[in-house]
């Protein structure tokens, strides 16, 4: 048991270990395509390796929800939250010039946006999210990760795990940064859900229908 829990938890810290990659590279470029388009490396890794991202697998609680399942979900999550965390703090004291890059992203985050915006947008970073997951297990192909992921990037959707990097990287430790991140997270967990519940509703008056 001790073993499982430990090892959903290291699955986690992968994930988050390689969100952390991809938000240094976005911080790190000056082209904000350039560096969309190389944010889904960490995706791409992650889906390849199996890790547990949170934003990757909420959305497929609606269809196995068991006790396993949802603590595994909740130990990779805080395996992201870990890796983040640390990952952050080490950006930010080997590469100074990040950490006042992602400073200057976090303010904005959290002075342009209100509770409402950053809830929705939170909401279709997590159908993306869910689309390039679901996209990648259904079919083994990579598409899904090469569009969704610069895409809700530029559109300017919110990641719950990489908003964890760049507040880390940025120091940003306060009660305004906990709460976003709270309401990204709930964003995200609504909006991936938002499309397989959707199909199973579809599905099921579908097979209603024809018995």
């Amino acid at each position: 048991m001790l073993k499982n829990i430990f090892q959903k938890l290291l699955s986690g810290v992968a994930a988050g270990l390689l969100i952390t990659v991809g938000g240094t590279v976005f911080l790190a470029v000056d082209n904000r395509y350039v560096g969309a388009v190389l944010f889904s490396v960490a995706l791409l890794c992650i889906c390849i390796k199996g890790y547990s991202l949170y934003t990757g697998r909420i959305g497929f609680i609606p269809e196995k929800h068991g006790k396993e399942e949802v603590l595994g979900l909740l130990l990779g999550l805080a395996g992201n939250v870990l890796a983040t965390l640390a990952g952050g703090l080490l950006i930010a004291l080997a590469m100074p010039a990040l950490k006042e890059t992602a400073a200057a992203l976090c303010a904005a985050k959290l002075e342009n946006q209100t509770v409402l915006s950053t809830f929705i947008r939170a909401c279709f970073c997590g159908i993306l999210m869910y689309l390039a997951v679901s996209i990648y297990k259904n079919n083994q192909k990579l598409i899904g990760v090469l569009f969704c992921i610069p895409v809700f990037i530029l559109s300017g959707f919110e990641h719950s795990v990489a908003d964890m990097f760049y507040f880390s990287a940025a120091a940003s430790f306060t009660w305004r940064s906990l709460l976003f991140i709270a309401v990204v997270v709930l964003g995200n967990s609504a909006g991936a859900v938002i499309l397989p519940l959707i199909t199973d509703a579809f599905t099921w008056k579908k097979k209603e229908a024809q018995s």
